[in-house]
């Protein structure tokens, strides 16, 4: 059995891994590349394994850095079934759609206004094309056995990354081999999603290192919301969440109800302005068995919350000027709703903008945090003068500690670690740590290296 890494290398996006014997070939997530222009090229390029040789696709999680490939992938040729968990499942029709969507919408506009070096700006593909990838998907309960691929034995178990979230295991039968990717790996305490299940066995090991250099430190990230949301309205400023639609939209959601409920901030309209993100709460909702959160606290956190659903709402939520919360879509400010909020709130100093978790180099959240005095919106710069903050500790990725710690909990022993999906010195930061803590032997692998399993 082979494995050879088509994505996720040398950078936190565009996770895919292909594992094969002589007959068969099995794609384990298929995402989209973001942040930095050299990557986002990258989606663009032949897909390095002809789709149509690919007999299935699994899927770690929703994310579209780990999913937003896939209506490429159908649309090329791809014909066979794509395996996720149940919630992974209902957030794909959710985000894929959505995904296709805003590629036809930026096409359009990039036309209209005419700051595409393309004559006529093409989607990468539709929100047809999406759906069409949706009707190869097949659904997995957690821990359930199945067989994708003749001889590729695979199970889900919870990442506590986001809903639906999961490590892969994959046995191939014939080698007598197992290879579990670790996906995104949740915290130990995160504010509402449960921990991550120790991983019990592996001959190879494929684990993430987003934060493989760093930890979350020891600040109070609800404490410190507090304070930003009470300075920002004291001010007559609005505090402007950009937040990914699924797993911090709904974390900042329940915080921001939870310190109005106890009195830690003053009572504010809060705004959710994503139909992606309103999706992925109701979602959310409905799986309450996979969190922490009770029915209670979800439906508390839906009624309290008012919902932006038209694009006519945005643009009447967009000229408001009393002091609120609002949470929009996306994550790192790459697209969607969030870009004509930042334009608006940016260049008032009254305002804030709060991030809530990891910024991948070269996307505008990462300019921002970063300290740029202007980002560049839709072809032209705006001036940054609103305060910006990022609450790193309310990320929904493990730090390098957390992963160690998981790492530990179980009986795992892998004979080798690959380290993917971190920036360069991040993954090789991890890499050191495991093979000192454990002295597992851990390599960082190159894009498109294949190695023998």
């Amino acid at each position: 059995m082979k494995l050879r890494f088509l994505g996720g290398t040398g950078t936190v996006t565009g996770s895919r891994y292909l594992l094969s014997d002589e007959n068969h070939r099995l794609l384990v997530d298929c995402g989209m590349y973001q942040g930095v222009k050299n990557l986002r090229r990258r989606n663009w390029a032949t897909f390095p394994v002809d789709p149509s040789t690919i007999d299935a696709v699994v899927l770690t999680h929703a994310h579209i850095d780990h999913s937003g490939y896939l209506p490429a992938l159908v649309k090329n040729g791809f014909k066979g079934k794509i395996y996720c968990t149940k919630a992974t499942h209902e957030l794909c029709k959710v985000l894929l759609p959505d995904a296709g969507f805003l590629q036809e919408e930026d096409a359009k506009y990039a036309f209209r206004k005419k700051f595409s070096k393309h004559e006529k700006p093409e989607p990468l593909f539709t929100e047809k094309d999406a759906r069409e990838a949706l009707k190869h998907f097949e659904s997995m309960h957690y821990h359930e056995k199945f067989e994708p691929v003749k001889g590729f034995e695979v199970s889900f178990t919870p990442a506590g990354h986001i809903l639906g979230s999961s490590c892969v295991h994959v046995h191939h039968k014939g080698a007598a081999r197992t290879v579990v990717f670790s996906g995104d790996v949740g915290r130990q305490d995160d504010l509402i999603m449960r921990p991550p299940e120790p991983l019990q066995h592996a001959d190879v090991l494929v684990c993430e290192s987003t934060y493989g250099d760093r930890t979350h430190g020891e600040s109070d990230p609800e404490g410190d919301l507090a304070d930003i949301i009470t300075k920002t309205a004291g001010r007559g400023g609005i505090v402007l969440m950009p937040a990914f639609a699924v797993g911090r939209a709904q974390m900042l959601l329940y915080v921001i109800h939870k310190l109005m409920g106890q009195g830690k901030i003053p009572k504010l309209p809060v705004y959710l302005n994503s139909p992606m993100a309103i999706k992925a709460t109701e979602i959310f909702c409905q799986h309450h068995k996979e969190h922490k959160l009770n029915r209670a606290q979800c439906e508390l956190m839906d009624e309290k919350t008012e919902f932006v659903r038209t694009v006519e709402e945005s643009i009447e939520l967009d000229a408001v000027r009393y002091p609120c919360v609002i949470v929009s879509a996306s994550g790192m400010a790459s697209g969607g709703r969030v870009l004509h909020h930042l334009k608006t709130l940016l260049p008032n100093p009254r305002n804030s903008v709060v991030f809530a978790g990891f910024q991948a180099p070269g996307t505008r959240g990462d300019a921002l945090v970063s300290g740029a005095e202007s980002v560049k919106i839709h072809g032209e710069y705006w001036p940054v003068k609103a305060e910006i903050h990022n609450l790193d500790s309310m990320s929904a990725h493990g730090d390098y500690n957390e992963i160690l710690a998981w790492l530990e909990q179980g009986t795992l022993k892998p004979e080798r670690v690959y380290v993917t999906h971190g920036e360069p010195v991040a993954s090789d930061t991890m890499r050191k740590r495991i093979t000192e803590k454990f002295g597992w032997p851990a390599e960082v692998p190159e894009l498109f290296e294949e190695v023998e399993i």
